[in-house]
């Protein structure tokens, strides 16, 4: 038990298997939604504060110089580990996170009179969460943009080529379980890739909410120490101009204390929904997987099974989907919790907010998984063409749909006479077709249909996806 209680952390010891097994897949995820990743989104943040401040007309306060305003955008753009540890060092004593911050900061003022002079402006009229909510939203923006969004991109660029390579390729389609009209494989990709596209938009689209208005959301203390300054629009300005000068967010003009996280509860939400589209492509492909329609290339060395010598286990689907699930389990916690607060502020917040890397992280490492496996397969057409070949009752729609146009009665009857609980061979429909009271023609046309050439408009459908 003391040897436990004495391991360092790595990737054998990490509790989280994000830290842990798939510390690796992670690590892109590590500079914005990191403890490190909210430290340096806090200094950025009280950087853009200070040096817009500069800037506000008060005398107490005069324009920083060129050089300085470097020094502090510096601060931010080389903030290492090494700060963050530092940060963290002070917050042992202050036992206050972004006090620790603020004093940081000041404390590379030193030695630098025009800084030092116009120290007590650092965090000034702010409170704790005029940081943390903004820097919040710069963690969500880096991940969104960095990471969380190319790789939904990267599926849906493999998703849309295997659309238009399979867009021809006929496939039998299962309602219920059962056999029922054909389609292709492109078109049941293009399907996926359709509804994946625009969930991905919805989370691109959500506008990312920052707030820098005080203690209740009203700019009591910034009315109080500079009455004539305009703080509604100052602090509009700090949070919607480009990086790196301001945060290049979208202003929340009502807030309490906090941020009422309702974008939060948006973006997790739509990132919920694209997740869920993806168990359900999990699934698909899974048990196409397990009728033999995909098989799936082995790296040399690997293992299918450990005692069954001839299985390909479909591994990267079956992770892809657990990980999604726990990824919704927490986000969908997030967004029903994070807005809802008591009053003005209370800390339910706080710690949930600290696992959106967590949440996101889960999602993340499952788009990989799914990347791997659409990279393993290969299509087995001559599977595909078996299965048709063996379900030539789907073309009892067709027949009964040109019966029914050409006003034969009892269509539908008829062919649930011949078709229902049988297993229907293709001569068994060609006796009924030939006996229809139907325009030769339509005759001909129906003889020369098979289950493979029964699908629609699949392939135009699939390469317009």
């Amino acid at each position: 038990m003391d040897d436990m209680q004495s391991l360092d952390l790595s990737p054998v010891t990490a509790v989280s298997p994000l830290d842990g097994r798939y510390a690796a897949k992670l690590r892109p995820l590590r500079s914005s939604m990191s403890e490190y990743g909210y430290m340096r989104a806090r200094v950025q943040v009280e950087v853009a504060w200070f040096i817009a401040l500069s800037d506000a007309g008060m005398e107490q306060f005069k324009p920083l110089t060129a050089g300085a305003r470097k020094y502090l955008l510096d601060l931010v753009k080389d903030f290492s580990v090494d700060d963050a540890r530092a940060i963290k060092d002070i917050e042992k004593t202050t036992n206050h996170d972004v006090k620790a911050v603020e004093y940081w900061i000041k404390g590379k003022f030193d030695g630098r009179p025009e800084l030092e002079s116009a120290s007590e402006f650092v965090h000034f009229s702010c409170t704790s969460e005029d940081i943390n909510n903004t820097s919040h939203a710069l963690q969500l923006k880096a991940c969104r943009d960095q990471v969380l969004l190319p790789g939904l991109d990267a599926i849906c660029n493999t998703l849309r080529d295997m659309a238009q390579k399979f867009a021809e390729v006929p496939m039998l389609s299962r309602t219920h379980g059962q056999t029922a009209s054909p389609t292709t494989v492109g078109k049941e990709i293009a399907n996926v890739l359709v509804r994946l596209d625009k969930t991905r938009q919805a989370i691109a689209a959500v506008p990312l909410m920052a707030k820098m208005n005080g203690a209740v959301g009203n700019y009591n203390a910034h009315l109080s120490a500079a009455p004539d300054i305009d703080w509604e629009a100052f602090s509009k300005n700090v949070v919607e101009t480009p990086e790196p000068l301001g945060l290049g967010l979208t202003f929340q003009p009502y807030s309490i204390q906090i941020e009422p996280h309702d974008y939060m509860a948006e973006l997790f939400d739509a990132v919920a929904r694209s997740n869920t589209i993806l168990i359900d492509f999990s699934r698909d492909v899974w048990g196409y997987i397990s009728f033999g329609y995909f098989k799936q290339k082995l790296k040399e060395g690997e293992i299918g099974s450990s005692t069954m010598p001839h299985k390909v286990n479909p591994i990267d689907f079956e992770n892809a989907e657990g990980n999604l699930g726990l990824a919704n389990a927490l986000l969908r916690h997030l967004s029903e919790k994070l807005p809802i607060s008591r009053w003005q502020r209370d800390l339910t917040d706080s710690t949930v907010l600290r696992n959106m890397g967590v949440a996101l992280g889960y999602a993340i490492l499952a788009h990989q998984s799914l990347q791997t496996g659409l990279g393993k397969l290969q299509l087995n057409e001559e599977r595909l063409a078996e299965d048709l070949d063996h379900a030539w009752e789907v073309l009892a729609e067709p027949i009964q749909t040109v019966m029914r146009r050409y006003g034969v009665q009892g269509a539908y009857e008829k062919l649930k006479e011949v078709t229902r609980g049988k297993t229907v061979q293709a001569a068994d429909l060609h006796n009924l077709i030939r006996g229809l009271e139907i325009p030769e023609s339509e005759k001909e046309r129906l003889l020369a249909m098979t289950p493979g050439s029964y699908v629609g408009k699949a392939a135009e459908l699939a390469r317009r996806a």
